[in-house]
């Protein structure tokens, strides 16, 4: 089974070429299922309903999302009922909201973790461990699972990866919105990749106008953020799973550069 991953998503300008862009995507690569991170997808925080709602209808079959998943509060009223929509399982419980879901597409049984690092972020319940909880569901239940671990810490991912090898087919980073040069196949069949990357702006510092955080760094006093304009890149990877043993056997990087769209 081929999947296309796709990096956080960065405000309306990402979802606008997502939407003339992903089904040529889709078509080209063959692609057979999508996630994607949206969590930056409203504004550069968070994520409404109507965004959300409009990604599914771009052929995203799942968002996950990370720290910014309660940025727009108006997800605490949908985020039970949508089945498609994962937040980080490590949120101490009780928690709106689901940290894995269940997909079954062409009678294949497609298991979606989302965890959280601590590292530099707030210091949520233990990934690891929780991962072992979930895990001990997903794996009779699932003929694939994939883990979206969104992480600011190189080591924690790396180790996460390590944890996790031959338990789940994928194990990929979001958050930083920098693309990993180290896409990899590990020892027990798991593929691993630090970073996926971001879908947003391409001349920007991680999505925001680079004007005002280069500002930001030289003031060090508070300044608003806004999202920067021009050319939008699409990162991701592209991944194929055998869901006879839920191995990965290939995974590669995506790297696209369109002209902005409005």
């Amino acid at each position: 089974m081929k999947f296309l991953i796709i990096g956080d998503i960065v405000g309306r300008m990402a979802r606008n070429i997502l939407k003339t862009q992903l089904i040529n995507i889709i078509e080209k690569n063959g692609i057979q299922f999508v996630i994607a991170n949206g969590e930056n997808a409203s504004g550069g925080n968070g994520l409404t309903y109507k965004n959300a709602q409009e990604l599914f209808s771009y052929g995203i079959d799942v968002i996950t999302m990370g720290n910014h998943v309660w940025d727009k509060k108006e997800i605490t009223q949908y985020i039970d009922q949508e089945k498609r929509l994962v937040r980080p399982s490590n949120y101490p419980s009780p928690c709106p909201g689901r940290g894995y879901t269940i997909i079954n597409k062409n009678n294949i049984r497609i298991g979606i973790i989302n965890l959280s690092g601590r590292v530099f972020l707030n210091p949520l319940d233990c990934p690891f461990k929780t991962f072992e909880k979930d895990y001990d569901f997903l794996k009779n239940n699932t003929d694939i699972i994939i883990l979206d671990f969104h992480g600011e810490a190189t080591a924690e991912k790396v180790a996460m990866g390590w944890f996790v090898d031959g338990k789940i087919s994928l194990i990929y980073g979001t958050h930083t919105h920098i693309q990993t040069a180290d896409e990899k196949i590990l020892p027990k069949g798991t593929g691993y990749i630090t970073d996926v990357g971001m879908t947003g702006p391409y001349y920007s510092v991680l999505g925001i106008d680079r004007d005002i955080i280069i500002e930001k760094f030289i003031t060090q006093r508070p300044i608003r953020f806004e999202i920067s304009s021009g050319p939008i890149e699409i990162n991701g990877i592209i991944v194929e799973i055998d869901e006879n043993n839920g191995k990965c056997f290939k995974i590669e990087r995506f790297k696209q550069l369109y002209e902005e769209i409005l």
